[in-house]
Order: C-alpha cells, then structure tokens, then sequence
C-alpha cells in the first residue's frame, strides 16, 4: 500500500516555521520556535541543573523554557506516563527574527564547532539542511561526537552550532536586529563574518557575509555526555513566548 506522506527535507521545514514566527523582541510578543525533549522523571532535577547550567554559561538560544508534565501535550505531541518534556527556544528563531526584519537569511548547516582555549576555530562535522530529513544536530548528537562539557570546564571542546548566509546590503539592519534579540534575551550569536570572507574555515556565496549561531541543543547534548537518556525533537513547533520561564525562577 503506497503512502501518501512526502518527505520533508529539513530545509523546507526550517523555511515554513522561519515564516510563521512571530516574536517581536521589543514588545516581547509572539510565537517562538521551540525544541522538544523529553526525559525520565526520576532524572528531572539532575537534567535541570545540567540545563540551569548551560544556560547560564551561554550555551542556549535563550533562557526561557516551559517544563511539561505527564499528560501534557505541545502541537499533537504528548507527554507520556512517567515523563518531563522541555521545551526550549531553537536558534531558527534567529532567522525568522531576521526575515521578518527584511532580511533573505539561508540555512545552510548545522554542525560541530572546535573551541579551543574559549575561541571558536572551525566547523569540523557539518550535515547540509537541503540533505536530511532529520535536523542535523539531532543526527551528530545521536552519533555522540560532542564535547561540550569538556568545552565548560578546559575551554577546548566541539560544541553543537549552525552556520547561515545572509546578503551584505543588509549588515546594518543584521547588526540592529540582532542587537534587539540580546536586548530581548535572545542570545547564543557565536561569530558573525565580514563580507566575501570565510567563517570558521568554511566559504561564504560571493556577497553576503555567514552568521554562526550556537545551536539550541547543547544543554542536551551536555545531559547526554552525562549518561542521562533524553530524546530531542528539534524545531518541533511554535510557541507563545509568554508561555515560557525563565530557567533561573524553576531550578
């Protein structure tokens, strides 16, 4: 029997939640994009320190989150009996922010970033949005090849990042839009390049200019480097800002 599902490459996902965001950093309103992970309930403190953390090393989008309880759901996804659901503001947020500010911003990858003595050196391991299914730090998690907490404690590591290009007439209005996400908490912009330059040893098209953003998994990828089972949906779906808490009001 022939499935009617088509497959959905990573990229057109990225597109479509990219043009649903709706957060406006200065009234603080909106739909955000948020990352999914759920973990056993016996390990929730120990999972939230981790993430209390990371994300107070900087290692996160954003410090906001919500903490779902058995039974609750987020878009048809529901928590089961026996589970903590976290869900977490995704970096993709970043670009709809951007779109929405006039920029054409493309995904390009997602992957490892070499940090060595507190400096960001390279990408080392990267998966192309256009080529999978699966959101590229979920697949380089599974496959275990992050240090991250290494990265807190020595400085030296490979963290989890995404690397995306933007048009360099638009430098002025990236610079302004993004200085209003900090201003709004939302953080975790690793470099942002000059025009026509390669950034962390990858090339950029010909007149736009790359921007690495940490990806808004490492706080699970630190859970997992633990020993800790935990199970990330990324890019899962929208949510109301105000819906989330800051991660320094639950630990």
């Amino acid at each position: 029997m022939q499935s009617n599902q088509r497959i959905q490459f990573t990229s057109s996902k990225i597109e479509d939640l990219m043009f649903r965001t709706t957060f406006n950093p200065k009234t603080m309103e909106g739909d955000v994009i948020v990352n999914l992970s759920l973990i056993d309930k016996q390990d929730f403190d120990d999972v939230l320190k981790i993430f209390s953390m990371a994300i107070n090393s900087g290692l996160a989008v954003s410090p906001l989150l919500k903490i779902l309880h058995e039974g609750d759901s987020i878009s048809g996804r529901k928590v089961g009996e026996g589970e903590v659901g976290f869900a977490t503001v995704c970096s993709i947020t970043i670009d709809g922010l951007l779109l929405k500010a006039g920029v054409m911003v493309k995904p390009r990858f997602g992957g490892l970033v070499e940090i060595r003595d507190g400096e960001p050196v390279r990408f080392t391991n990267v998966l192309t949005y256009h080529s999978t299914t699966i959101d590229p730090l979920e697949v380089l998690m599974s496959q275990e090849l992050t240090s991250v907490m290494s990265m807190l404690k020595t400085g030296s590591g490979k963290i989890l990042a995404n690397l995306r290009e933007a048009p360099m007439v638009a430098r002025d209005v990236i610079d302004s839009t993004l200085a209003d996400m900090v201003d709004a908490g939302i953080n975790g912009i690793l470099e942002v390049g000059e025009p026509n330059t390669r950034i962390l040893d990858v090339p950029v098209e010909r007149d736009h200019l790359g921007i690495v953003v940490i990806g808004g998994t490492n706080p699970m990828a630190i859970v997992q480097e633990h020993g800790i089972p935990i199970r990330t949906n990324a890019m899962s779906t929208l949510i109301d800002i105000n819906k989330l808490s800051h991660i320094n009001d639950l630990v």
